[in-house]
């Protein structure tokens, strides 16, 4: 049924390694290679296991390439070591919040670069198996990124900006200026209307009309 469809994805095991599945490591330095699962229904007597190159999914692939075996009995309990390489150390914890696998391999060498995997079988969930996949490159030594380009276009776009910052400016000075400027003729108009005319004896003056001459 289509419903019980959905329940079953829903109550699925999840792995991830994070946002990138890249990670760069300088020769001879440690790298954490991080990984962290998700169960809805919880675990019991789950089982991790970090591969080198490989995968679970090969059948009995060679112990060399398991590096970090290891067994979690419930969510009260941290995780216990069943086999792992010497320069591998965990570092994860699964009594926290998130049930964190993740490992450090110490003192890289350019062989390590390759895939390393991370895979989780819970028997809780009628041995459901996830697993995720993380890339690592080993380099002499760092290279620092060039950000001229990016410099560029930021100094671009804040002279646009600050330009268009002072067009409005000015805008709003010279609507200023002629609003102003309006008004003072108004003003003109205004007084002017209403000057005395006696002298020129304009229409509208206050100069005493006389009488029409008797005849």
């Amino acid at each position: 049924l289509p419903g019980l469809h959905v329940f079953a994805i829903a109550f699925a095991l999840e792995v991830s390694v994070g946002k990138t599945n890249t990670v760069m490591a300088l020769n001879n330095s440690n790298v954490l290679l991080p990984c962290t699962f998700i169960t809805c229904i919880g675990f019991q007597d789950l089982v991790f296991t970090w591969y080198f190159n490989s995968t679970e999914l090969l059948i009995l692939p060679p112990l060399p390439l398991q590096i970090y075996h290891g067994k979690i009995k419930n969510k009260a309990s941290e995780p216990t070591v069943i086999r792992h390489n010497p320069r591998v150390e965990f570092v994860g914890s699964t009594t926290k919040k998130d049930n964190n696998i993740s490992i450090v391999l110490n003192n890289v060498e350019f062989s390590d670069a390759g895939k390393y995997t991370c895979h989780v079988k819970n028997p809780k969930e009628r041995n459901a198996q996830h697993n995720a996949t993380i890339i690592l490159t080993v380099v002499h030594k760092m290279v620092e990124t060039d950000n001229t380009v990016t410099l560029i276009i930021v100094g671009v776009v804040g002279g646009l900006i600050g330009l268009l910052i002072l067009f409005m400016l000015i805008k709003r000075v010279v609507l200023f200026i002629i609003k102003k400027t309006q008004d003072g003729k108004k003003e003109c108009l205004v007084s002017s209307s209403g000057n005395d005319n006696t002298e020129n004896g304009l229409a509208g003056s206050k100069a005493e009309q006389k009488a029409p001459p008797k005849a």
